[in-house]
């Protein structure tokens, strides 16, 4: 997942994105606690792929108030 495939989403497509990225991070880490967890890269790529999201809502949260301020 790249960022501008991000951009093309709505906010509610992107926060729901984010809540699925989030119930996967949980998953991820409840293996790796068992030790079930066979690819840990995972969790380092979930992670980015949660913090791209974020920055893509926060970008666009900052777009619509620059526009109604002006």
């Amino acid at each position: 997942m790249n960022a501008a495939e991000l951009r093309d989403k709505s906010t509610e497509e992107l926060e729901q994105t984010l809540l699925e990225l989030s119930r996967d991070r949980f998953s991820l880490r409840m293996e790796r606690s068992t030790g079930q967890l066979s690819q840990p890269h995972l969790l380092r790529e979930n992670k980015k792929d949660i913090a791209r999201v974020k920055t893509v809502l926060r970008q666009k949260a900052n777009e619509t108030s620059e526009t109604e301020s002006a």
